[in-house]
């Protein structure tokens, strides 16, 4: 066996160690835990399964929404901010959605609503890029401005629209023929294999490991479970943003000029990409995408009070945070945001299962938010502490050459060791 070959399967093998780490899949390792847990805790309780086509509908149409604002923020979060006020945009979105389009009709309101959105991005945006104010104190300012927006049209009372436009849509459901989930699902775990094989030596990523896990999931699903292929629109949405979104950040100049601009920003403005175009679009696209929520949002049940998605941003944040996402930029993933969504909401529907009374439901979800945030820090370190000993190893064992003086004299500092 040459040293070349060597080389590569040490490497390739510890590609397949990284994909698989607590540090790329705990995410994932979590939601398949919680899910057992609760499975059979419901088989012990002699309750209908926990897994019934029915139960998961029902968890992926309550996440559905949030897992979106969990996408985009994930792309605030990569390029190093946050934003607080994405639940009030939403909210003040569906307000204007529905106070229009009884008199102007859907597409006016549509529009009007998703332009207050991309107003209020555009404010963060300018006020954390060009003023220089800090993206928490800007976006917990236009939080409160905006809820008092909301407050303020709506004058305490909720509002219902006549016109049931948005309503129709939210409820919709869209069906996958089963045929094309079974291929797929193959067709992502053959590209997942591909890309693997075409990797240099051979290594394992945990995008690939993403891509053939979703692909093994929908060829299950197509194969034996094929009630979950019909899902409300927003499920379906949720998913394709992930997807497409997932795809940007990864094959695309856009998507590593973000991952730039968060991890090193003065690096990134010396290679020419210009910094405050890339953050100021993270936070227009993510106000628009917000308003877009809240217009599903107030669609749900075509109508809409003062208190709607009050609280949302931190579930949203919670969310990206449980994926992986770092809160200071230059590293996320969207699909373990989403799967980040489906924890917290599995968790929140398995309180009844667990029996765990409202009282504790809020410690449980923090304790789960705690321990997330911990074993990613700590691996992360133990991950930075291994490289950083491997350096000084190296630089130890590697032979220094005589320090010399004028022609070949050995320096003052070698003779004194010699004696």
């Amino acid at each position: 066996m040459t040293s070349g070959t060597a080389t590569a399967r040490q490497r390739g093998g510890s590609g397949w160690r990284r994909a698989l780490a607590p540090r790329s899949a705990g995410v994932v390792y979590a939601l398949f835990a919680l899910v057992l847990v609760l499975t059979i805790t419901s088989s012990v309780q002699s309750r209908p399964s926990y897994l019934s086509s029915v139960n998961v509908s029902n968890i992926l149409d309550q996440a559905s929404l949030t897992g979106i604002l969990a996408i985009f923020m994930t792309v605030v979060l990569i390029t190093g901010n946050f934003d607080l006020s994405v639940a009030s945009t939403a909210a003040l979105a569906g307000t204007v959605a529905l106070k229009l389009i009884d008199q102007h009709g859907a597409v006016l309101a549509l529009v009007a609503a998703l332009l207050t959105g991309v107003l209020v991005g555009l404010i963060n945006g300018v006020l954390v890029q060009k003023v220089g104010v800090n993206s928490f104190i800007v976006t917990l300012g236009t939080l409160t401005a905006v809820r008092g927006v909301v407050e303020a049209i709506l004058n305490g009372q909720s509002i219902t629209a006549t016109d049931a436009v948005f309503e129709r849509f939210e409820t919709a459901h869209w069906t996958m023929p089963q045929g094309l989930a079974i291929g797929g699902g193959t067709v992502l775990i053959a590209a997942g294999v591909a890309f693997t094989v075409r990797a240099r030596l051979r290594q394992l990523t945990a995008g690939n490991v993403m891509l053939m896990g979703a692909g093994a999931v929908l060829l299950a699903i197509g194969a034996f479970r094929p009630l979950l292929l019909d899902e409300t629109a927003p499920v379906w949405l949720m998913l394709g943003i992930t997807v497409v979104t997932s795809l940007v950040l990864r094959y695309t100049v856009v998507g590593r000029n973000l991952y730039a601009v968060g991890g090193n920003p003065e690096a990134a403005r010396l290679s020419g990409i210009n910094i405050d175009r890339y953050k100021m679009g993270a936070f227009v696209i993510n106000g628009f995408v917000a308003a877009a929520v809240g217009v599903l949002y107030a669609g749900k049940f075509n109508s809409i009070d003062p208190t709607a998605l009050t609280g949302g941003e931190l579930t949203v944040i919670a969310a990206a945070v449980l994926g992986g996402t770092s809160l200071f930029g230059g590293s996320g993933y969207v699909a373990k945001s989403v799967i980040g969504t489906l924890i917290l909401f599995t968790l929140s529907d398995g309180f009844n299962v667990l029996n765990i009374g409202s009282n504790y439901q809020d410690v449980v979800q923090g304790g789960v938010l705690i321990a997330a945030a911990s074993l990613y820090t700590v691996t992360s370190t133990r991950g930075r502490g291994f490289i950083a000993s491997a350096l000084a190893r190296r630089r130890k064992a590697k032979p220094q050459p005589p320090l010399v003086t004028g022609a070949g004299q050995p320096s003052p500092a070698e003779l004194a060791t010699r004696s």
